[in-house]
């Protein structure tokens, strides 16, 4: 769904508002984990038991993290251009084949580089980017309606398109 809307931002924002949006995304997940890191190790309440389940759950492996990341990042990066160079070689029509076009390269991209980051050596690599990617592609077939979801009310959204 990521690189859906990140084409839909695309569409309506270019270029310029679709990376805006990347980078924002990128800094609140890393936000995010590192939030999750200081939270195991401040000092749980007296009463709670769970301290160890939640150290499990929120004490993500660095290397799964930096995974997620870098593949969020280049994957959507790679989803920008390839969306805009098909806008501009063939034309504004059928943006649902752009959509196609971009999610089956950035989908791949961002199969290979997480799981290959993230359980080369611990995993069956291969089969594991396979499943993911054919899920992904999936996805992004339930996905396409939200293309053609034009009347959406982009104004809260206009700071995208401003170049600065």
């Amino acid at each position: 769904m990521t690189f859906t809307w990140i084409d839909l931002i695309n569409e309506h924002f270019g270029k310029v508002g679709a990376r805006k949006v990347i980078i924002v995304a990128l800094v609140a997940n890393a936000m995010l984990a590192l939030y999750g890191v200081i939270a195991v190790h401040l000092p749980s309440a007296p009463f709670y038991t769970g301290q160890p389940a939640f150290s499990a759950i929120f004490n993500s492996t660095p290397r799964i993290v930096a995974a997620s990341l870098t593949a969020y990042l280049i994957a959507s990066l790679f989803d920008v251009e390839v969306f805009a160079w098909w806008r501009q070689r063939f034309g504004e029509g059928q943006p649902w084949v752009r959509v196609i076009a971009s999610n089956v390269v950035s989908t791949f991209v961002d199969s290979a580089l997480f799981i290959t980051i993230a359980f080369l050596g611990n995993a069956p690599v291969w089969s594991l980017i396979l499943g993911q990617y054919k899920v992904k592609l999936a996805i992004t077939g339930l996905s396409l309606p939200l293309i053609y979801a034009r009347k959406l009310s982009w104004r809260p959204l206009r700071f995208l398109a401003r170049e600065s």
